[in-house]
């Protein structure tokens, strides 16, 4: 008989305001993704992300992708040890990674239930049912040193609420439409380039593109249309709606603001199903260790900090740390509510930050709205119920405060009281992009539109550094005064009827981080 132990770090509650649907059919057919322990130790992994980024960009040795599967990829008896415990329970491999660490599980939910004993059950929710897990998650004794993480069982949607009016069926950049993300390029001053060699991975939880729309789109803007293609993850595919409402208009904005700041740069869309930390997870993942080797990875999708257990936080970590050992740099965006990190019907009435911004290894992007010619923080001053579009930021309640923000003088977090990792690191304008989406156009925005056009940036780096910035937060706070920012003084990203927000203020603030960049200047400071 087998004997279960504790997995540490998976205890996990339901959504705030959630209420039980009852049991779940054991007979659905469900997966889940198996984490397993690396050969090395991945704190080494996360030092080396470090080290690397305060060398020279010419003299940097990053890993290979041989390199990291070597050193800290799976060992191959783990990886067979849990196909055999899988077998014995009835259950198929999906797909099983050395490098990435991980063995995909497929079969009835009450196989996978015992195997992997949890309390699962169905909630209702007021933006819609899911199936939720509460208290810790059981795996085998004789694997408990083996297993790292268990993924898949709670399917609570990630989210990217988005900032966007669709206006018109056809009529191109400018008046209400918004500006093409040429202009935001140019009013942050990246350098010259197309992005030529780098390649660009955005990450999506739902949606699509048309190839239609796009080639529309960039004819408009004057911009040559570049390389896209898409990766289906977790049986996920590129699936656009006749809706430009839909998630369509979140995959299409990314597309579009990086694409049009560097339309020579390849890009890979990699497609998951929205179903919790699984699908978000696996396609970061993918993204980080595909073969393509993307040096950017665009985030805009997130939840609060505090909803996902410390087994994903400290998995999305390790992730993020061979992300910065192989050279590439994730951005991600902090939020577009404020403070409060959800909309009305998500929000709990406390302080949150957004992760996976808030990790200390990914570059969190904030945003800004353009005020008589002058940026300033991003709010437009409703309530939640009214939408409550505001730049997110604050303090992590789980990473420590890294070094490279030591000086920065980060407050304290408003939902822990205690010190933590600030975000945002960097902020640019989160309104008025020109989108085009199922063949109707508009304005739209978010610190979404951010992370792309920060993506871009980064390509147009690496293009004119002939190398790979990878991670780039320890070089702009050391030089942050050297000119690399423009520096935002004006706003609050407190949401109106909500808690408490920070202010912007001279310096790094928890609202813009170190403001605007100045591409050229970072270009030419770069080492």
């Amino acid at each position: 008989m087998t004997s279960f132990v504790p997995l540490p770090g998976s205890h996990r509650t339901p959504l705030p305001n959630s209420r039980s649907a009852g049991p779940v059919n054991g007979a659905d057919l469900a997966t889940v993704t198996v984490r397993v322990r690396s050969k090395g130790d991945p704190a080494d992994l996360a030092k080396l992300a470090y080290d690397l980024a305060g060398q020279p960009v010419a003299q940097r040795k990053y890993l290979t992708l041989a390199q990291l599967e070597d050193q800290h990829g799976a060992a191959g008896a783990d990886l067979d040890a849990i196909e055999h415990y899988a077998h014995d329970h009835n259950l198929r491999v999906g797909r099983r990674s050395a490098i990435e660490r991980v063995v995909i599980l497929k079969g009835r939910l009450s196989d996978l239930l015992a195997a992997f004993p949890s309390d699962v059950r169905l909630y209702h929710h007021s933006t819609g049912g899911y199936r939720g897990r509460s208290g810790t998650i059981l795996v085998p004794e004789q694997l408990s040193k083996v297993i790292t993480g268990v993924f898949g069982f709670d399917t609570r949607r990630r989210r990217r609420t988005r900032h966007r009016q669709i206006l018109s069926a056809q009529a191109g950049p400018g008046g209400d439409n918004g500006l093409a993300a040429t202009d935001f390029a140019t009013r942050y001053a990246f350098p010259p380039g197309d992005g030529s060699g780098q390649t660009i991975a955005i990450i999506e939880l739902g949606g699509g593109y048309r190839t239609s729309d796009l080639q529309v789109f960039f004819h408009e803007i004057g911009v040559a249309m570049p390389n896209v293609a898409s990766v289906s993850v977790d049986n996920a595919v590129n699936d656009p709606s006749t809706d430009p409402q839909s998630a369509d208009g979140e995959v299409m904005l990314d597309i579009e603001v990086a694409g049009a700041v560097a339309p020579k740069a390849s890009y890979v869309v990699y497609f998951a199903p929205n179903n919790g930390d699984q699908g978000f997870q696996d396609a970061i993942s993918m993204a980080v260790h595909d073969a393509r080797q993307p040096s950017a990875v665009s985030i805009s999708w997130g939840s609060p900090e505090d909803y996902t257990d410390d087994q994903g936080l400290a998995a999305y970590h390790e992730i993020f740390a061979a992300a910065g050992a192989l050279g590439v740099t994730v951005c991600a965006a902090t939020g577009d509510h404020g403070t409060a990190d959800a909309d009305a019907p998500h929000w709990d009435g406390k302080p949150h930050v957004n992760h996976p911004s808030s990790d200390d290894l990914v570059l969190a992007c904030g945003g800004t709205q353009v005020t008589g010619g002058k940026d300033v923080v991003w709010n437009d001053g409703t309530t939640l119920e009214a939408g409550g579009w505001a730049t997110g930021g604050g303090v992590s309640g789980y990473f420590a405060v890294p070094d490279y923000q030591k000086n920065a003088n980060v407050p304290v977090s408003l939902f822990t009281q205690k010190p933590g990792r600030g975000l945002p690191d960097i902020a640019m304008s989160a309104t008025n992009y020109f989108t085009r989406t199922d063949s109707a156009e508009g304005a739209g925005g978010g610190t979404s539109a951010v992370t792309p056009l920060m993506a871009a940036l980064v390509a147009l780096l690496n293009q004119d550094k002939g190398g790979r910035v990878g991670l780039l937060q320890p070089f702009l706070y050391a030089n942050a005064g050297a000119g690399l920012f423009v520096d935002v003084t004006s706003g609050t990203n407190a949401v109106k009827g909500t808690v408490k927000g920070y202010k912007a203020g001279p310096g790094w603030d928890a609202c813009t981080g170190l403001g605007t960049p100045v591409g050229k200047a970072i270009l030419a400071k770069l080492p």
